[in-house]
């Protein structure tokens, strides 16, 4: 790595607009998967969170017991002003691994792609720990390599299923069929389960 991801690093892309990552609007895949849960207290986290579309998304379904956390202490600023006022949302600047606390579910929204990849262990270690018994981690992956050095950083399913295996149970791990349009083909829809006796 050229440049450290870090605090500083993805503050500066936020006070400079560099947001190549941001669609806009809540990601179809996790849109459709949201309109399936019908339980609207379950706690679900949203790490890496940016502009928190997702978030704003589940809040106009109902749902009332949302995290959200960023490191961008510029992303946070704003995602504060937005949910001004609004209960159901909790919004953290900080670390993703050095948070605590127990989900139900957590959403995976280029928050993966964005880490250095030598992290991606210590990711799938620390979603583990932040999910309860039975909770769930599911979202979207790049299923594609960039040709540029990172991020984002792609991979393939062969590389992330022996990731994942060490400490979560693959559900789903598959071609998405409902990307959005300017990542048809290049992605993969994934439900991580927390591995029983992993408490």
């Amino acid at each position: 790595m050229s440049e450290t991801l870090d605090q500083g690093y993805w503050n500066n892309r936020w006070q400079h607009h560099q947001l190549g990552w941001d669609i806009g609007y809540p990601s179809t895949p996790l849109v459709d998967y949201i309109n399936g849960l019908e339980n609207k207290e379950i706690s679900i986290l949203i790490p890496g969170c940016g502009n928190a579309y997702e978030a704003a998304y589940l809040l106009e379904q109902g749902f009332n017991n949302i995290t959200v956390i960023d490191i961008a202490e510029k992303a946070v600023e704003l995602v504060k002003e937005k949910f001004a006022g609004k209960e159901g949302i909790r919004i953290i600047h900080g670390d993703f691994f050095e948070l605590e606390g127990r989900y139900d579910l957590i959403l995976e929204q280029t928050f993966f792609c964005a880490l250095d990849p030598a992290l991606r262990p210590t990711y799938v270690s620390k979603m583990a720990e932040l999910l309860k018994t039975d909770g769930q981690l599911v979202g979207v992956l790049f299923n594609t390599q960039f040709q540029r050095q990172g991020p984002p950083f792609g991979g393939s399913e062969a590389e992330y299923r022996p990731l994942f295996e060490k400490s979560l149970d693959i559900c789903v791990m598959e071609p998405c069929r409902n990307s959005i349009p300017e990542r048809q083909g290049n992605e993969l829809f994934i439900i991580l389960k927390k591995k029983n006796g992993k408490d």
